[in-house]
């Protein structure tokens, strides 16, 4: 049976919750955060495996550095949600700031909803759903991984990318330097899926054909 802990973010500090979560997640498989009422800076540098739900929307820079955790954000979250993280998975049921995911080098972001801009900024690998719109720049120095926006994407998409990929769904307003559009094929299409059923987005098949897919045009854009 899976013990289950509840903390009360309200009476606390950014630093006294972070400690209280670290110590809870050595005897709790478990740990519900309620009233966190968007504070900043929450389950930051945490690298202990654990499951952690945020009852409410959490602020700037949630889950930053984070490594092996599960964390459930049941609400919208700030800038810099999962920012550099390097494994664990971060599912924020409502949208998210700008700069979400920037940096991560693994694990897995997912936003239900819209995020700002610059969504997935220098990301070294991992991998980035959101389930509506992203802002401009979005993959703005992108190194790598995936991302996947299931609505529109903003002006200067993929700005810089050196590598990666980045599967639009929706209206791309602008290519930033260095994009390109390419087709996908069978095996887009069957990764798609089921990266995409895995986190509860069911897509008709005739969907799949309407993603593009944006790649570097070149690998070394600034050695001419």
């Amino acid at each position: 049976m899976s013990k289950i802990a509840r903390l009360d973010a309200s009476p606390l500090s950014p630093r006294e919750l972070n400690s209280k979560v670290k110590e809870l997640a050595k005897t709790n498989d478990k740990i519900i955060i309620e009233k966190p009422s968007s504070m900043h800076y929450l389950v930051s540098g945490f690298t202990d495996d654990a499951e952690i739900e945020f009852d409410g929307s959490v602020g700037y820079f949630a889950g930053t550095m984070l490594d092996k955790a599960n964390l459930k954000v049941k609400g919208n979250a700030g800038w810099f949600v999962g920012d550099n993280m390097t494994g664990g998975e971060i599912i924020v049921e409502g949208g998210a700031g700008d700069g979400a995911g920037q940096g991560i080098y693994g694990g897995t972001l997912i936003v239900k909803k819209s995020a700002g801009a610059r969504t997935g900024e220098i990301m070294k690998n991992g991998t980035i759903i959101i389930g509506g719109n992203s802002g401009f720049m979005t993959g703005i120095f992108m190194m790598g991984g995936r991302m996947i926006i299931l609505g529109d994407i903003g002006e200067d998409a993929a700005e810089s990318i050196i590598r990666g990929v980045i599967y639009v769904k929706g209206k791309i307003s602008s290519l930033g330097k260095n994009a390109k559009i390419v087709d996908i094929d069978s095996e887009d299409k069957k990764e798609l899926k089921e990266v995409l059923n895995k986190y509860d987005f069911y897509l008709k098949d005739s969907e799949y054909t309407q993603f593009k897919k944006i790649i570097p045009e070149s690998n070394r854009p600034f050695y001419g």
